[in-house]
């Protein structure tokens, strides 16, 4: 596939948002090739597509009365017409703040969950019976089939599947939760991508972007802790750094736990601590949209 791939894909399959980032070496004359993020198309209203840099990993699922088939409309053709009907992405974060009951949200954490079955239809989580669900699987493999999409519609000449594709997966993830990222990767029409752990990923990028100067830069350091907060979750890895006769030596000596801790909760305390003084008292609580 390497031999063939016009283009070098990074995919972020996070569990608040999805991004794709891609480079083209082969036009790069020399030094780091140029990269870009690309703007994937989404509803943000009904009957309104617009491209962003990020897709939210939401996906909302839609009562039969609830949306009319044009109002959710990409102009994308439907990969995976056997899941439930559900829009993706910033929309569906809207929709879902209103009907929680009807978000898939955090597939990528049920993923690595082992006290469920994840190939099973159990998402959204404790949703009433009249609401159809998919498995921790489908749902990561609706947001990757929604990037192919996007992708192929962006690039007909370049189509997805044919590229060079990473996947970032947290360091933390056993063998079961990398097993199954790799199969929502084929159910989304994407067979041949290679996993990469986020933090590693990161040290990557720093090693790149100190070039020459690395040497320099971690004279004197013994250990590198690579922290990686996410939306969901939080990542450490622990590097040790050895300066040998032949150059530097990174080697990564622990991964830390699966940590369910990131960002969206340090914005929900945040908004609980705001929220009096929203809400006009100690006791008022905001109602679900609003928060």
């Amino acid at each position: 596939m390497a031999s063939q791939a016009r283009y070098l894909i990074g995919i972020d399959l996070g569990t608040s948002n999805t991004a794709l980032a891609y480079a083209e070496p082969a036009a790069a004359s020399g030094g780091r090739p140029p990269i870009h993020i690309f703007p994937v198309p989404q509803l943000t209203a009904p009957g309104e597509v617009e491209a962003r840099s990020l897709l939210p990993s939401f996906r909302y699922h839609l009562a039969d009365s609830e949306l009319s088939e044009a109002d959710r409309q990409l102009g994308l053709p439907e990969l995976l017409p056997d899941l439930p009907r559900a829009v993706l992405g910033s929309l569906a974060q809207v929709l879902g703040s209103r009907v929680p009951g009807r978000l898939v949200a955090s597939a990528k954490s049920w993923l690595c969950h082992g006290g469920v079955e994840r190939r099973a239809p159990i998402l959204p989580w404790g949703a009433p019976e009249s609401v159809l669900k998919l498995s921790p699987v489908d749902a990561s493999a609706s947001y990757l089939a929604h990037l192919r999409a996007a992708w192929d519609a962006a690039h007909p000449d370049a189509p997805l599947a044919a590229q060079e594709i990473v996947l970032t997966v947290p360091a933390s993830f056993d063998e079961g939760a990398r097993a199954l990222t790799l199969e929502a990767a084929k159910i989304a029409g994407l067979p041949a991508v290679r996993l990469l752990e986020e933090p590693q990923a990161a040290l990557y990028d720093y090693i790149d972007r100190q070039g020459s100067e690395l040497e320099a830069a971690l004279s004197g350091v013994q250990l590198v802790l690579v922290l990686d907060v996410g939306g969901g979750t939080t990542d450490l890895t622990l590097v040790r750094v050895e300066l040998r006769e032949s150059g530097l030596r990174l080697t990564r000596i622990a991964v830390g736990d699966h940590l369910m801790l990131g960002g969206d909760n340090m914005d929900h305390a945040l908004s609980r601590l705001c929220e009096p003084a929203l809400s006009g008292g100690p006791d008022a609580r905001l109602p679900i949209a609003r928060l």
